[in-house]
C-alpha cells in the first residue's frame, strides 16, 4: 500500500472515539478545534460538552453574554480563543444567516479562524481538498521526509503543507487529515514515538537514518520574560458580609473582562513593604487602618512568553475602601461567580 492508503487503513481500525468525530456539523467541528488549541484532548473534550450543554447551537452562543463565555472557558488558558469564539458567533449570525462558509478561504475571514482551523472544518465538513497544519502533522510528515528546515519558519511550513498535500485523498481529504493527526498523537509522538507500530514506517526517511527524535527541527526558543506581581487581596467587612476588592480588567491584553485583585508590579522581587507603599499612595486603602493578615508563597504562571512570578498579600481595612478605576468591592461569596484567570483561581481556591 501507499503511504495515503496505508494511514488510512490504520486509521480506521485505531482512532479514537472522539465526539466530534461523530458529528460533520461545522458549528461543533469549530468549537472542538477553538478549544484544542493548545489543551489535552482529555481535557478539552469536557469542556466541549459544557460548552455544547450550554450553547447547543451558534445562535445560542452568539446571544450569550461575554462574561458567561469566559466563565465557561475558564482554566483553559489562551483567553482570547473565547473572545474570538463569541465574536465569531455573533458574526456569522448576523453576516451569515447562522451558517458558516464552505470554504477554507471563506472561513479565514472570520475574526480567529486562521489557515488550520480554516482547513480542518472545510475537509471535514465540506469535503475540500486542502491539508491541515498543526503540530501533529508537522511532526509526521518532518519525519517521514527528513525535513531539516525549521517547521516553525514560512519556508518549513510551505514544505509540509506541500508535501501533505501531495499525500491527500481528495476523495477523503477530512478523514485523511484526522488521520495523519492522529498518528501525531498516538503513535509519532515527539518523544519514544513508537516506530514499531507506526503504519508508514516502511516509508519513514528519519527512521531510516535512525534521527526519528531530531525531529521536527524548530527554531530555537526566547528565554520567557520574567514578570514580578504582588496582588493585593483587600477585604473588609460590611454587617456580616465579608467584601473583597476585585479589579476587572479592560486593557487588551490576554485577561480582557476577566477580573483579578489590584495589583503592584516590580521589575524585581520585592518584599512586603514596597507594595504597600505603592498600595497606600494610590488612595486604594483611604484613610481607613488596616491589617496585613498573610503573604502567601510565590505562585508561579508560565505563559507562552513570559513566566509570572506572583505573590498574594491579604490586606483586612477597617472600613469601606472607596472604589477607584476599575476596582470594586465583590461579596466574598460571589467571586467564584466571576470569570477568573488561571493564576487567581488557583490562589482563590487555596483561601476560600
Amino acid at each position: 500500500m501507499t503511504i495515503t492508503e496505508s494511514l488510512l487503513h490504520w486509521y480506521s481500525q485505531n482512532k479514537r472515539p472522539l465526539p466530534w468525530r461523530e458529528t460533520r456539523d461545522p458549528y461543533k467541528i469549530w468549537l472542538s478545534e477553538v478549544i484544542l488549541q493548545q489543551t489535552r484532548v482529555a481535557q478539552g473534550t469536557d469542556y466541549y460538552h459544557r460548552f455544547l450543554a450550554a450553547f447547543p447551537d451558534v445562535q445560542s452562543l452568539s446571544a450569550a453574554d461575554e462574561q458567561d463565555v469566559l466563565k465557561l472557558w475558564q482554566g483553559l488558558g489562551y483567553y482570547s480563543r473565547a473572545r474570538n469564539m463569541h465574536h465569531t458567533a455573533k458574526e456569522v449570525v448576523e453576516n451569515h444567516n447562522g451558517i458558516f462558509p464552505n470554504s477554507a478561504a471563506g472561513l479565514k475571514k472570520l475574526k480567529g479562524i486562521g489557515d488550520y482551523t480554516a482547513a480542518a472544518i472545510a475537509s471535514i465538513c465540506f469535503d475540500e481538498s486542502t491539508p491541515v497544519l498543526d503540530g501533529n502533522v508537522a511532526r509526521v510528515i518532518s519525519r517521514l521526509y527528513a525535513i531539516d528546515t525549521p517547521v516553525d519558519t514560512k519556508e518549513g511550513k510551505k514544505r509540509i503543507n506541500d508535501l501533505t498535500n501531495n499525500l491527500l485523498d481528495i476523495n477523503h481529504p477530512g478523514t485523511f487529515n484526522q488521520a495523519v493527526m492522529e498518528l501525531g498523537a498516538l503513535v509519532c509522538t515527539p518523544k519514544s514515538p513508537a516506530c514499531i507500530t507506526c503504519p508508514v514506517a516502511f516509508a519513514c526517511e528519519a527512521l531510516k537514518r535512525k534521527q526519528v527524535e531530531s525531529f521536527p527541527v524548530k527554531t530555537p526558543k526566547k528565554t520567557p520574560a520574567i514578570r514580578h506581581l504582588n496582588y493585593l487581596v483587600i477585604s473588609f467587612t460590611e454587617g456580616k458580609e465579608e467584601f473583597i476588592l476585585m479589579r476587572k480588567r479592560t486593557g487588551n491584553d490576554i485577561w480582557k473582562n476577566m477580573y483579578d485583585f489590584p495589583c503592584v508590579e516590580t521589575l524585581n522581587a520585592s518584599d512586603t513593604s514596597d507594595a504597600l507603599d505603592q498600595c497606600v499612595k494610590s488612595g486604594l486603602l483611604g484613610e481607613f487602618p488596616f491589617l496585613v493578615k498573610h503573604v502567601s508563597d510565590e505562585y508561579v504562571h508560565q505563559l507562552s512568553h513570559r513566566r509570572l512570578l506572583a505573590k498574594f498579600i491579604r490586606i483586612e481595612v477597617k472600613g469601606e475602601p472607596i472604589p477607584i478605576n476599575d476596582i470594586t468591592p465583590v461579596r466574598r461569596d460571589l467571586i467564584a461567580e466571576l470569570p477568573l484567570p488561571r493564576l487567581i483561581d488557583r490562589y482563590l481556591a487555596a483561601i476560600l
